[in-house]
This record gives C-alpha cells, sequence and structure tokens, in this order.
C-alpha cells in the first residue's frame, strides 16, 4: 500500500472517530521548543477541573433560598405598587402604638427618680429629728438666738459637742432645701428650714465663745 493510500486511511479514521464524539487536540509547544503529542479525547469524558462539584441537598435548598429577595412569598412587585389610604392609616396606628409603649417604658424611670429623691428627703429629715430628740440634753436646739438663753455649758467638751451637732443639722437642713422645692416640703420639713438662719447665729456665737475659752 502507498503512503498516500495511508494517508487517507488515517484521515478517514480520525475522521470516524471524530463522528463517534471524541476529540482530538491537537500538539502544543513546550517552552523548550519541542512539541507535545496530539491527546485523543474519548467521548463522554469530562476533564476533572470540569466535574460538579457534589453539594448535599440542604446546601443547595440555602443556596436557593439566598438568590431569593426578602422572606418566602415575599413579591417585589407590590411593593413598587403605591400604597392606598388603608395600607398608610395602618401604619400610621403602629407607630402611634410604638410611640406608646416607649413613652410608657420611661415612666417608670421618672417615677423611681422621684422616688429616690423622696427617700433621700426622708433620710435627711430623720437624721435632723435625731439630733433634736438625741439623749444628751446639751446638744438640744435653743429656741432663741441667744446663748446665754441656752442651757449654761459645763465646760469646752460640752460647747464642742454642741458645735458638731449645730454644723450637723446645717449641713443636713441646707441639702435638704437643695434637693427638695420648698412647696414641696411637708411642714415639720419647713419649720426646719425656718430655724436655719438661728442655728448659723447660735453657731457663730458658740465658735466665738470656744475662741474667748481658748483665749483665757
Amino acid at each position: 500500500m502507498s503512503s498516500s493510500d495511508r494517508g487517507e486511511d488515517q484521515v478517514k479514521k480520525q475522521n470516524q472517530q471524530q463522528q463517534q464524539g471524541e476529540r482530538i487536540l491537537a500538539p502544543t509547544r513546550r517552552p523548550d521548543g519541542t512539541y507535545r503529542k496530539q491527546v485523543r479525547i474519548r467521548a463522554g469524558y469530562t476533564p476533572q477541573d470540569e466535574v460538579a462539584i457534589y453539594q448535599p441537598k440542604p446546601a443547595l435548598m440555602r443556596k436557593e433560598m439566598a438568590s431569593h429577595i426578602g422572606p418566602p412569598g415575599y413579591d417585589p412587585q407590590l411593593d413598587s405598587k403605591p400604597k392606598t389610604k388603608a395600607v398608610k392609616r395602618n401604619e400610621r396606628k403602629k407607630e402611634k402604638k410604638r410611640l406608646q409603649a416607649n413613652e410608657s417604658n420611661l415612666e417608670p424611670t421618672v417615677v423611681e427618680d422621684s422616688s429616690i429623691k423622696q427617700e433621700a428627703v426622708v433620710s435627711l429629715t430623720s437624721q435632723i429629728n435625731e439630733l433634736a430628740v438625741s439623749g444628751d440634753t446639751s446638744i438640744v436646739t435653743p429656741t432663741t438666738n441667744s446663748v446665754e438663753a441656752s442651757e449654761p455649758i459645763g465646760s469646752a467638751q460640752d460647747l464642742d459637742k454642741r458645735i458638731r451637732a449645730l454644723k450637723k443639722k446645717i449641713r443636713l437642713t441646707e441639702a435638704l432645701q437643695e434637693k427638695t422645692a420648698e412647696q414641696d416640703l411637708k411642714p415639720e420639713q419647713l419649720e426646719k428650714l425656718a430655724k436655719l438662719e438661728d442655728w448659723r447665729k447660735e453657731l457663730k456665737q458658740l465658735e466665738d465663745k470656744k475662741a474667748e475659752i481658748s483665749a483665757a
């Protein structure tokens, strides 16, 4: 058989194989200049990098859900339609309810702050009363401005006690005055505030008396 006949047979064979689904990759050139042989790919063969990666059914479902916009049953076209009066009215009602709920959540805080202030005022008043009814008769507050009208001072120690008691009563009464408005005070608390100036005058007189005793 001549070379021409062999060449024709090879061409026919290649064409027949290609018609059966096979593919032939042409020779490719290597970096060094040589050529690789042609590659024949049989019918139905899929390259490794083209093989689909296996994914379990739950993963496919999650992927499908992620591709949807919004929750299940959501129709984007509904949002694009103009809102009716009924829909707008319902939205306003919902917004009003939400604002009312927020206001109701703030009310306990206001009441709590008020109760805390009231407790502080009661505590200050009780401390002032404890000083007034103390068992030490030398600490009882006089009703007049003069030291002479008070009980006689037996010693410098009694004088120091009265000065400390007056300072504490003045400090507590001033704190009560700062924490509460005058119209919110009880009668007994107003009475304490009325005595504040007398206590200050008496304190000054006692401090002057102490200075005289110390200088003597």
